[in-house]
Formats: structure tokens, sequence, C-alpha cells
């Protein structure tokens, strides 16, 4: 019956976000690159490689659950030669970064709306023998025709904010059908698998495993693409970098005002800027040049001879773990101006110290690790946060204490995504 209600109201509600959805594609651009997937519709070349195939489905929402999909199927090629999955993402950039690094073994597709019909045509394409959700996205469409099919449904690198855990128990007798369609839920702490208990989801189903996230084993940081373009902008690898990775509006202009004050301390110092969206560089880049800075856009050629700028400002996707390798400091966006935080993985893992402002809620447990082990700083407001990196700037040993620090922390995630793997394979099997 709740099904019932939520497909009838499903094409309003549709109708009543539409206007929201299409500025949204507006702004991130290329809103047309493959519109049909969304609804179901297939060209004839994809259906023509999927015929023949019997694949995983592996749905990965953008690009951070992308990474985890794309890492994960990395391991299931390994322990299954034959392993094919067709991942499916929602945004354009998640898109992009699983077709750049997709193999022969993986077909990329935009994930279809959760819509009755349009989610029969994405079965009928697909044929999955399992499939497999990456950290949150449990759709009620999605979930019943899996059930109905008799194919199993896993949820992996589970994910439960404070705020989401606190909604779904306000509308537990809603969800409790769609959660009672998941064969097996991995959940990244020992802590978490009550809290799923306390959802309506058995025991017997959910398994602690760690976090493919912040499993170390296979993660790839190659220093040589940033080092060129430093190179290419006349930038020593020697020079001290402030990196702020995956930052939101706000957040740029506070780290170009602390690099001016900082400079006249440290005067080889230099600014590198990650936004999580690329399409708001050119704003950036007026907002930092009015603050006096001299900023260059990743994609521009820099100049042979010319004087290395003061601020480099990424504007190009799939990069971001690798450039960590050439930072001195990282400062993890959307914890200052804005809220969630982002992933201060890539860069512990890359071996840096690592600073966030207070809002990490997010990456609340792992934030929350991090600080109480001395192995990242957290950050009040943007005085404090020029204080801290003064102090790491200054002080060497205790960035390397901190960045040893934070690895022994991650370690207790080693193996997570071989343990994730295993019991993904061992899914097709029972039923």
């Amino acid at each position: 019956m709740i099904r019932l209600f939520y497909n009838l109201l499903y094409p309003v509600g549709l109708i009543f976000f539409l206007p929201g959805q299409i500025a949204k594609l507006l702004r991130r651009g290329n809103y047309r690159h493959k519109l049909g997937q969304r609804f179901g519709l297939y060209d004839r070349e994809v259906r023509a490689r999927l015929r023949s195939r019997r694949s995983t489905w592996i749905h990965a929402v953008s690009v951070g659950e992308v990474a985890i999909a794309l890492k994960l199927s990395s391991k299931l090629q390994q322990a299954d030669p034959e392993f094919f999955c067709v991942l499916t993402t929602t945004t354009t950039t998640g898109f992009h970064v699983a077709t750049s690094e997709a193999g022969e073994g993986m077909e990329v597709l935009y994930s279809p709306l959760d819509f009755w019909p349009i989610m029969r045509r994405a079965f009928a394409l697909i044929r999955p023998v399992r499939i497999v959700l990456v950290e949150a996205e449990v759709w009620p469409n999605l979930a019943a025709e899996a059930r109905n099919r008799r194919i199993p449904l896993a949820l992996v690198n589970a994910r439960l904010s404070k705020r989401s855990e606190a909604r779904f128990h306000r509308v537990r007798f809603l969800i409790e059908p769609t959660f009672g369609c998941l064969d097996a839920v991995c959940v990244q702490e020992p802590e978490d698998v009550e809290r799923w208990v306390a959802l309506g989801i058995p025991r017997e189903r959910i398994q602690h495993v760690g976090s493919i996230k912040y499993d170390p084993a296979g993660v790839r940081v190659d220093p040589d693409l940033p080092l060129e373009v430093l190179r290419r902008f006349g930038i020593d690898r020697d020079t001290p970098i402030l990196f702020g990775g995956s930052t939101h509006a706000g957040e740029e202009e506070i780290l170009g005002e602390i690099f001016l004050r900082l400079r006249g301390d440290f005067p080889a110092f230099m600014l590198i800027v990650a936004p999580r969206h690329v399409e708001r560089a050119a704003e950036i880049r007026a907002r930092l040049q009015r603050l006096g800075l001299n900023v260059c856009l990743r994609s521009d050629a820099g100049e042979p001879g010319a004087s290395p700028p003061d601020c480099l400002l990424l504007d190009t996707t799939g990069e971001l773990q690798h450039w960590y390798a050439v930072a001195t400091i990282v400062f993890v966006g959307k914890s200052l101006t804005a809220r969630g935080g982002q992933n201060p993985v890539e860069p512990i893992l890359a071996g840096k110290p690592v600073l966030f402002g207070p809002h990490m809620e997010n990456f609340s447990a792992l934030a929350q690790a991090l600080v109480a082990n001395k192995a990242a700083v957290q950050v009040r407001d943007p005085n404090s946060l020029q204080q801290q990196i003064a102090w790491l700037l200054r002080d060497r040993e205790a960035a390397f204490r901190l960045i040893a620090n934070a690895q022994a922390v991650l370690a207790r995630h080693t193996g997570a995504t071989a343990r994730t793997a295993d019991l993904v394979l061992k899914l097709a099997s029972h039923h």
C-alpha cells in the first residue's frame, strides 16, 4: 500500500521538484548528456553490449560514492575474473569520473529515476545477478523490484548520519518495507550494528566490515601529474603549499585571506584550491583576485618563464587524490562555512597533516576518532585556522606526529574492501 502511494505521488513530486533540478542541471552543465538513460531509455549499442552479460549492478550517487564503487569493483574483479558490473551514477561529475576509470569489465550508465515503469525497464536491460548500493541510496521501487525478482540486494559502506537516523525513526513504518528488502548491510563501525537493528533490519543481515573509503589498501596516488603542472607554472616542488580540498562558498576567500596574512612570515608559501564544484571556478577566481591574489587556473597552459602564481585553482575533475601528494598542509572543505564536511581520508593516505572546521557531520565518527587520537586538527573559526596553519608550518615534527597518528586510525579499516567483496560474491549463490 505504501509503495502504491509512493508511485502515485512520484509524478507529482517530480513536477514539484523539476524546476529546482533543471536549474541545478543548467548550472552544472552537460545536462543533456545521455538524458534518456535517466528515464530507462537506452541506445542500441548499450543494449547490444549488455544483452549477453550477467551483471552485478552497483549504484553510486556522486563522485565520493563512485570512488568507493570503483575500489570495490576492482577487488571483485581480482576475486572473480569473470566479474562484470554495470555502474549507475546520478551526477554528471560522477559519470565523468566513472567513465574515465572504467575498464573492460564495466558499463557506466546514469541511474534511472525510481518510478516503477522506468525501474522495470532498467532491470530488463541490466538483468542483474545481484545489486550493490553504495552508502545511503535505498530506493523503494528498486528494492521492491529486486525482492520480487529474487535478486539479492546489499548496502555497502552503509552510512547513517544522526540526522537521517532521527528522520528514519520518525517514519519507520514507511521505510521498514524498503529496508526489509536488504539481504546484507555492511557497516563501517561496530556501534553501527545496533543503529541499523533499531531501524528494523535483522541482526544476522548486518556485518561490521570497516570502511572501504578508509581502507588504505589499493589507494593509488600519482604525484607525477601535479608535479608536471607545478613545473609548467614555474612552481618549485619544495614550495610550502596550503591546500584547500573540496572547498565550498566562502572557504576559498578565508584561505586567501589567511594566505595573505601568513605570506610575510613564509615568503615562498603558495595556495592551491580545489573547489567541490568546479563550475564555480570563474566566480572563485574573481573573488580571490579582488583580494589581490594572482590566480591561475589548472586548465591554463602556463607561460614559460612566467612568475609563479600566488594561487592555483583546480578546475578539473577526477585528479584530487593525486594533488594531495604535493600539499604541505590540507584544509578539508565544507566544514567551516558549510555543514557536513568532506572526506579527510585521501590527504591522510597521501601523508599530509589535516585540518577541518567544526562541521564534519557526514564524517562524524571518523572526525571524532581523529581529534581524540591527536590525528587531525579541528578549528572553530578562521582565526584559529590561521593559528594552526602557522603552527604546522613552523613545527614540522608536530605535523609528522599528526600524520602518523592519522594513519594509525585508518589502519583499523585495512581489508574492509576485501571483506566487503567477499560478502558481495557470496550473495548471489544464496538465491
